[in-house]
């Protein structure tokens, strides 16, 4: 399909073909909705853990003797009863992640990519660069321009003065095109991808 290709100041830079295969497909909610879980799953630090039994500081030694006290049997001031005591079968460090298939992965990008196509939010730039002063000011008075509220820029290479520009922008990010994915695709209302963006994305998803 054929799509306009704009630059930064808005103006008009010709057209470009974007393959129906990646970018003109049927989004799949669920396949979408799997990738983000799994996304946001392999993120999850992981770190929360308490003590157990073994570890709390404390006696291991019986309280009392089993029998003829009238209270009930303890072996141990450790136990979870005891406010000193560990917790049983508490959280503890582990790795959140599993895996997902590489096939479903892709058809979950490529469903991210046709829904803003097919919403009319994916945006084609001819360049992203800014010059010898890239200034976050200059940035976001073009982006303002453009109606942007919410965009995620992908290109091929992030720029480093383009790149440090658009950090103090809100609601604004940059990717490279292998850190393109289904969740800040869909968590950004505009999906900007610059020329040779399409071309990686096309290779990437070949």
């Amino acid at each position: 399909m054929q799509v306009p290709v704009i630059t930064l100041d808005n103006g008009q830079a010709g057209e470009i073909d974007l393959p129906d295969v990646l970018f003109a497909a049927s989004p799949r909610a669920d396949i979408m909705a799997r990738v983000v879980h799994w996304q946001l799953a392999k993120r999850r630090a992981g770190t929360h853990k308490v003590k157990g039994m073994a570890e709390v500081s404390g006696t291991t030694k019986k309280p009392y003797r089993q029998k003829g006290t009238g209270n009930a049997r303890q072996g141990s001031l450790r136990a979870p009863q005891y406010r000193t005591g560990g917790v049983v079968h508490g959280p503890v460090v582990r790795d959140h992640g599993y895996s997902l298939n590489k096939k479903v992965r892709r058809l979950g990008l490529i469903s991210a990519l046709s829904q803003k196509a097919a919403e009319g939010k994916l945006i084609v730039l001819d360049t992203v660069s800014l010059g010898d002063a890239p200034k976050t000011s200059a940035l976001a008075s073009k982006v303002k321009a453009l109606g942007w509220k919410s965009a995620l820029v992908v290109d091929a290479s992030v720029e480093e003065g383009f790149g440090r520009a658009v950090r103090n922008l809100p609601h604004v990010n940059v990717l490279p095109t292998l850190g393109a994915n289904v969740y800040d695709i869909l968590n950004h209302d505009v999906l900007a991808v610059t020329r040779q963006g399409i071309e990686a994305l096309k290779e990437r998803l070949a």
